[in-house]
């Protein structure tokens, strides 16, 4: 995280510019509570990305913490990121915010002489600076970026939900007057896919709804594929709503481009082999099967009907039980992404290390 610079050291944080103008709850630093903080900070502003409500949070940790050396603030920070990371249900997102904010205090100069507590305020005050200012340069190059590989009249495809994209296709329709039509898919179990499509044709653009199993038969319809990402992994890959490398197989296997946007505070030092190799999830046993006894879900063979019927409307959509026994992201691997639009450029999966190397490596 490159320091930006500040006139004054701010001893308290406040909510970031574009959403509520009120401050967080005060707290006693003994009482400080990282995952309230965080999720108020989500409540106040919708459009505030995950990594950066936990650089937030993790500012008004250091500015309140009573730690006197370097390694008891460290211990501050990381006992606090673990917390946060255990309580979440998807915990990929804030951990790039998290480690991101880790890797800011221990390159930090300190160059407040022999003033610990200044040197505390100095650090909440640059990283909130910096989480201030960077989603909307970020997502403003990316949008650039991407623009001349959006043609006029093409077709897309995205999948579920994410702000940068949004912004790049509102970018192409309504600045630029590329005319664009967009599928975009259910995104089930969240449902997420219905957020983009009202979004898209409030913004006049044109947009059909589809459902998770019928990308395969959508696909040749496709000029591009166009995804966000929660994680952008060392190997080039990246993390993001399940279904998406599903849809990425499918796009390489009818040769069309898939895109993935993402902007760097999002990047992991993460290398996950396969995608049961990814963060686990809280109270999730993944793709386990029932014990059907305990249940009381044994189907006796004479109540099972020869002719299936239409399911009910109760039928149609999963139990909570059921959706957790279910995967909430995938990994996209590196193999099947064309580009990656960042920040730092267009990179091809194999130049994601590098952008990593330079967030982590110790380059200044």
């Amino acid at each position: 995280m490159a320091p930006i610079a500040s006139t004054s050291a701010v001893p308290c944080l406040l909510a970031p510019s574009g959403g509520s103008s009120s401050t967080l709850t005060p707290l006693a630093r003994e009482e400080f509570d990282i995952i309230s903080c965080y999720h108020s900070l989500l409540s106040s502003d919708s459009e505030l990305p995950f990594p950066i409500a936990a650089i937030f949070a993790l500012s008004e940790l250091v500015s309140r913490s009573k730690a006197a050396t370097t390694s008891e603030l460290m211990e501050n920070i990381r006992s606090a990121s673990q917390r946060l990371k255990s309580s979440l249900e998807n915990p990929v997102p804030a951990t790039a915010g998290l480690d991101l904010f880790t890797r800011f205090v221990v390159t930090k100069s300190w160059d407040t002489g022999d003033d610990f507590e200044a040197h505390k305020a100095s650090l909440a005050s640059l990283a909130h600076q910096f989480a201030t200012h960077t989603v909307p340069s970020c997502r403003e190059k990316i949008c650039e970026l991407v623009l001349p590989f959006i043609k006029d009249d093409s077709v897309l495809l995205t999948h579920s939900y994410s702000r940068v994209v949004m912004q790049a296709l509102k970018f192409a329709a309504l600045n630029q007057r590329k005319r664009i039509s967009v599928y975009v898919t259910e995104s089930r179990p969240h449902g997420l896919g219905l957020k983009t499509y009202r979004q898209l044709i409030g913004y006049g653009i044109p947009c059909t709804l589809i459902l998770d199993s019928a990308v395969a038969y959508t696909m040749p319809k496709v000029d591009l594929v166009l995804t966000g990402a929660e994680g952008v992994v060392e190997s080039g890959g990246f993390l993001n709503a399940v279904g998406t490398y599903g849809m990425a197989i499918i796009a390489k296997a009818c040769n069309k481009p898939f895109f993935a946007l993402a902007e760097s505070f999002k990047f992991l030092r993460m290398f996950p082999l396969n995608q049961y190799d990814l963060p686990p999830n809280k109270g999730r046993n993944l793709l386990a099967f029932p014990d059907l006894d305990s249940q009381q879900a044994t189907v006796k063979e004479a109540e099972v009907e020869q002719t299936p019927k239409l399911a009910s409307s109760e039928e149609k959509v999963m139990s909570r039980q059921q959706e957790l026994l279910n995967p909430a992201i995938d990994y996209t691997t590196p193999d099947l992404v064309t580009f990656l639009f960042s920040d730092v450029g267009v990179l091809t999966p194999s130049g994601v290390g590098d952008a990593l190397l330079a967030v982590y490596g110790g380059a200044d």
